[in-house]
């Protein structure tokens, strides 16, 4: 962790969120200190792509608010932020997000140069290698030029990646970035776009890639005075990640046995998961 603690990328302070009529997310309190790389556990429907468009400022909270730094370290309230100026300091992937099957991949890929460039300035030399530097770290650099509808869909992710690098900014949030990808692109991908940003924030599924990805875990789940089932969540757990995701925890939370056993050629350790064994009576 290379972060400053004392300057906060992203904070959340009581934050609340409601869909429809029912709550998802309460009493959220959040630093995401600058430097740093953050990664967001759950369950399914517990809330982790809302509290990831609350962060984004692309979901106002039903309570409480939501703040961005600019680039002095001043907090601002994220959803007050113009548009343009919030597009310059955070990049946004949603987890449903595609790749448009009526651009070319370079093109879809320059969408992410909008908030940098005025309108007359957009296509140069200087844009098209930006562009480019973002499609090689995804590796797909050789199919700048080809339709995106011709992009399996791992690869029309990845595209969709290099679009919120060539945004170039320093904080980037990413919804289940691994989704759809191949083991090799799993392994890879966190690490690549992390030399490439200040902050990152992802969601993510994968517990063991979890524990060796990020400098640290916030689990998102229903604490014991809500219904275990639909009652809102909070982050019940944030820290190390080797300390967030202890034997414990993995079980009450995600309903499945593991141990953290030596990786035997990575410098961590590596979790195994496996069936929760019945308590006896």
């Amino acid at each position: 962790m290379s972060g400053d603690l004392s300057r906060p990328a992203l904070r959340l302070s009581g934050v609340a969120a409601r869909l429809g009529e029912r709550d998802v997310l309460r009493d959220v309190d959040l630093d995401v200190p600058a430097g740093t790389r953050l990664g967001i556990v759950g369950v399914n429907g517990v809330g982790k792509s809302t509290l990831l468009r609350i962060l984004a400022g692309v979901q106002r909270p039903s309570a409480g608010t939501a703040y961005l730094a600019d680039d002095a370290g001043r907090l601002s309230e994220t959803v007050r932020t113009r548009s343009r100026e919030r597009a310059r300091r955070l990049a946004y992937v949603p987890q449903e997000e595609v790749a448009s099957a009526e651009l070319h991949v370079g093109e879809m890929v320059a969408l992410g140069r909008v908030p940098r460039t005025r309108p007359w300035a957009r296509g140069g030399r200087q844009e098209r290698e930006i562009v480019r530097a973002a499609l090689d770290a995804v590796g797909l650099a050789d199919r700048i030029d080809d339709p995106c509808d011709r992009l399996s869909g791992g690869e029309r992710r990845r595209a969709v990646m290099a679009r919120g690098l060539a945004q170039e900014c320093p904080v980037m949030l990413l919804d289940e970035p691994t989704n759809q990808l191949d083991v090799a692109w799993q392994l890879r991908l966190l690490q690549t776009v992390a030399d490439r940003v200040e902050t990152l924030v992802a969601t993510i599924h994968d517990l063991d890639l979890a524990l060796r990805s990020f400098d640290s875990l916030a689990v998102l789940g229903r604490p014991a005075d809500s219904d275990p089932d639909t009652g809102p969540a909070t982050i019940v757990a944030h820290g190390p990640p080797a300390e967030v995701l202890d034997t414990i925890r993995v079980e009450h939370h995600f309903g499945v046995g593991s141990v953290q056993v030596p990786h035997p050629h990575l410098d961590q350790p590596h979790l195994l998961i496996h069936p929760r064994k019945d308590r006896p009576a």
